[in-house]
This record gives structure tokens, C-alpha cells and sequence, in this order.
């Protein structure tokens, strides 16, 4: 089956204008839940375009750090209005090229209109503080500035969401950015573009590229003009980023993977914690960096958790994205697809007990998108690969233990360490786990999912790198802290002779 229909081309945005790559070539987005039908095409842009995008990018810094943060806030309080008048095309733009259900692209467009909002605010608060000088008519503080020009790479999973809470208070901080969405997902980067170009951005604050990962990424991260690059993506490549960058004295900040654990304790209320498992391990079919691939249960609990977990599990509904009764939607890609059945095999060929789904949909109605089951694992061994490594998909890996002490030790078992949740009506239990966890943000009675804008988000270990992204740590990142001493006395100083 083929789409006839007309295929709009999408350019990348430098310096205040809509633009061809300098290849002249583009490459198609298909959407997930039926891959005949074509999204868009767009830029396969080359370094060279990366190159003029920084160029655009350090010519417009000084003036935008000069232009007075709450003038710069009031800026993304006019791309929040716009974002709002077009916030059901932008939920209908996630679902038709990365797959997500409509509810789920619904919210992440009110994630995205949130942390515009929050870091909107902080233009007003972008303070520094005072402090008594320890030498007589001196005055001590210390300001913020911005960094410079800045890389924001961002994934697939959450095409809006993340590239907006890097970009609205990269924005606010006085920056100037070179934006390299995801391959897979360019259509939301393109409007999310558009929002702020209404808004009034000038010339060469915003600069966007799209294409391959590789040749554009490596130049960014390689530019001496880029001081600051922000990432989301996989573990490897953050690793890599991280390590390459830092070679070169710029700032990097890297969210990366997880692998993240719910922990289910006896005398748990099984009405909150199995929807909360279902919906952590099964929505946005398991495509979140905070998606529970672990639950961990009390063996005396074990039984009824299982019993009611597969019930539910059953009861979902599969299929398009766009169809609003369906809680569980294609994969994002045939890569996706491809490797979510290689972890499947591996978890069987490994010992682990196939205990629901499994399989991939291919009947009439999935035929021709990225279509899997929700999976249930039993009997997984806590060192089998399916325990430890990041799937990235709908899959759900179950263990028994005797205590919360051995719920933890399997929980903190794995080198991510970004999400985690305990479901207990016991508070000595809850902040025992609290004060183990080896994660960067713990739930209670709760999914291990998202968070709030203005808590900070990140994780420990292989889970990230660097400052933490959102809430007030998250303009640390963006901005260079200067301490500033101002001598008004009329004589000389004795001045110390430490340093």
C-alpha cells in the first residue's frame, strides 16, 4: 500500500529564515502506526550547516545576553499563548510521528506549556546573592551570566517535552542555541521553531537543524564556539558526548537511561500499585526514560499482585495512537520494533518465564505499523540481561523477595540509577527505601514516571551526567556563576595573601 498524497518539505531554520540544507537532499518521516503514510520530509543537513547555524548562533550572543532577562521571560510568555492556541495540533504533530497515544501527547504538550511558564518566571529571578565581605567598604555578590552558544540534542521519545525544558531556560538565561532534534522526530522541533519565532526571537537566537545524528552532532560537540552542550538520548552516545566535551572544557549535561525499579511491600494498597505498575511499564508503550521495566514484590503479596497485574495487562486496548481508546500504541520505529523482540528472545533464551505477550501484532489492523505486545516476565534471575539493560519498549520484568531490604538491593542492582518507586502504607519502610535508593528522583505510592517542572530531574550513575535538568538547578547549567567584589573605600587594603 502506498500514500499518494502530497508530501510537505520542511526546512531548517538559521538565522531568522526557513532554509534548505546545503545538501539539497531530504528523507521522509513515516508514522509509526502505519508506515505507508508519510509524516513529512525534511532537512538531511550536513556539518556544514551545523556550522552556519553556530555561526548565526555566536553572532546574535552578545546582543541577546545584553537584552534584560525579564525581557527575554516576556518572550516566553508570548510562546506559551501561541503554544496554547495551537496545543491540539501540536499532541495530533507527537502522535502522527513518534506514535504515542493522544492522551499521553495531550499531556506532554501541558509539560512543555508548563516549563515555559516556570522558566518565564525566572527571568525575574535570575538573582545571585549578597554576602558581607570579610574586608571593610567592600561589597560582595555574585551574579549570573550565560554561557555562550549552546548545543540542545534531544531524542525521540518526548519530541516537545524535552526540548522544551532545555530550551525555555536556555532562552531565559541569555543564551544562544543550535537545536538538533532527533532524526525521527523533526515535525515537532520545526513547529515547536515556529512557536518561537512568532514569539519575537531575533535573528540567530534559535537556530534548528535536522539530520543524521552523526555528521551534525560530532559538529556541534566538536566547535569551539559551542560552549555548552545539552543532551538527552542513549547512555552510549551520552558517554561519549560527555567525555569528548568535557576533553574540550565545554559544559555538558547528559540524561541518559534508566532501568528503573517499583517496589511492591506487603502490606501495599494493590488499588494503587498495579495501575501504577500498568500504567508505568505499559504507557507510551514503555518508550520514557522513567518507565517501570522492574517491579520487585513481597513474596506474601506476590500472588494477588500477579493475578490482578495480568488482568489489567489483558485489558488493554492496542492500536493507532490517534484513536483515543486505545492505552497502548505502536513503537516508534521498525528499529524500535527490532530490537524490543531481540530483548524478548534474549529474556527466553536466558531462562525467564514468557509469562504474557511477547509477540509482535501483525493481524489486519497492525499490519502495517510498529505493533507489540505488552510482555510480562517471570522467574527473572537479577543478573540476566533483560534485568539490568534498558529496553526501551513495553516490556516488564518481575521479581519475589522476602523484604524490602532485598527489594532494594535487586532494586539498586543495575548501573542506572534514575527512577524508582515503593508502594507501603508503612512510613518506617518508605523512608528506609527513600534513604537507599540509589535513584535520582524516588516515588512513593506512586508510578516511578516524570516529575514536576520545578523539581529538578536526573539520575545517578549511568542515568546521567552533569547538572540536573528543570527547576532552579536547572538555569545552574546555563549560567556561569561571577563573584563580584567592589572596593569603595578611599585608602588601600591589606588583602589576603592566601590566594
Amino acid at each position: 500500500m502506498n500514500d499518494n498524497s502530497p508530501r510537505q518539505t520542511s526546512q531548517n531554520y538559521i538565522n531568522g529564515k526557513w532554509q534548505d540544507s546545503v545538501s539539497g537532499q531530504t528523507y521522509p518521516i513515516a508514522n509509526p502506526a502505519h508506515a505507508f503514510q508519510i509524516v513529512g520530509e525534511f532537512q538531511a543537513s550536513l556539518p556544514q550547516d551545523a556550522e552556519n547555524a553556530i555561526a548565526a548562533a555566536d553572532a546574535a550572543s552578545n546582543d541577546w545576553a545584553n537584552v534584560p532577562a525579564p525581557q527575554r521571560g516576556a518572550i516566553l510568555y508570548k510562546a506559551l499563548d501561541i503554544m496554547a492556541r495551537r496545543a491540539g495540533e501540536m499532541a495530533e504533530t507527537i502522535t502522527l510521528e513518534e506514535g504515542k497515544p493522544i492522551a499521553d501527547a495531550i499531556g506532554e504538550v501541558k509539560r512543555a506549556m508548563n516549563i515555559i511558564e516556570y522558566s518565564a518566571g525566572e527571568g525575574r529571578r535570575l538573582h545571585g546573592y549578597t554576602t558581607p565581605s570579610e574586608l571593610p567598604d567592600t561589597v560582595a555578590y555574585t551574579i549570573k551570566r550565560p554561557i555562550g552558544v549552546v548545543a540542545l540534542i534531544t531524542p525521540w521519545n518526548f519530541p516537545l517535552a524535552i526540548p522544551a525544558w532545555k530550551l525555555a531556560p536556555c532562552l531565559v538565561s541569555g543564551n544562544t542555541v543550535v537545536y538538533k532534534p532527533a532524526s525521527g522526530t523533526p515535525l515537532s522541533a520545526v513547529k515547536l521553531v515556529e512557536i518561537f519565532e512568532e514569539a519575537g526571537l531575533p535573528p540567530g537566537v534559535l537556530n534548528l537543524v535536522t539530520g543524521p545524528g552523526g555528521s551534525v552532532g560530532n559538529t556541534l560537540v566538536e566547535d569551539p564556539r559551542v560552549k555548552g552542550i545539552s543532551f538527552t538520548g542513549s547512555t552510549e552516545i551520552g558517554t561519549a558526548v560527555t567525555a569528548r566535551g568535557s576533553e574540550l572544557l565545554k559544559k555538558v549535561q547528559c540524561e541518559m537511561g534508566g532501568k528503573n525499579a517499583a517496589i511492591i511491600l506487603n502490606d501495599a494498597d494493590l488499588e494503587k500499585a498495579v495501575p501504577g505498575v500498568v500504567q508505568g511499564a505499559f504507557g507510551s508503550t514503555g518508550q520514557r526514560c522513567t518507565a517501570t521495566s522492574r517491579v520487585i514484590v513481597e513474596n506474601g503479596i506476590y500472588d494477588e499482585f500477579m493475578e490482578n497485574l495480568i488482568d489489567q495487562t489483558k485489558a488493554l486496548s492496542i492500536g493507532d495512537g490517534m484513536n483515543e481508546s486505545n492505552d497502548v500504541a505502536p513503537l516508534s520505529s521498525k528499529n524500535q520494533l527490532d530490537t524490543v523482540l531481540r530483548y524478548i528472545g534474549v529474556g527466553t533464551e536466558e531462562g525467564a518465564r514468557l509469562t504474557f505477550g511477547g509477540h509482535q501484532l501483525q493481524e489486519d489492523k497492525f499490519a502495517d505499523g510498529y505493533y507489540i505486545e505488552p510482555t510480562i516476565f517471570t522467574d527473572v534471575d537479577p543478573e540476566m540481561r533483560i534485568a539490568k539493560e534498558e529496553i526501551f519498549g513495553p516490556v516488564l520484568s518481575v521479581f519475589k523477595v522476602s523484604n524490602l531490604k532485598e527489594a532494594v538491593n535487586i532494586s539498586n542492582n543495575v548501573d542506572f540509577g534514575l527512577s524508582s518507586s515503593v508502594y507501603t502504607r508503612d512510613l518506617v519502610q518508605a523512608y528506609e527505601y527513600i534513604n537507599s535508593a540509589e535513584t535520582g528522583m524516588v516515588h512513593v505510592n506512586a508510578p516511578t514516571l516524570g516529575g514536576e517542572v520545578h523539581l529538578p530531574f536526573g539520575g545517578l550513575g549511568s542515568s546521567g551526567t552533569g547538572q540536573r535538568e528543570q527547576g532552579t538547578e536547572g538555569f545552574d547549567f546555563f549560567t556561569e556563576t561571577i563573584s563580584v567584589y567592589i572596593d569603595h573605600s578611599a585608602g588601600v587594603k591589606e588583602r589576603s595573601r592566601f590566594i
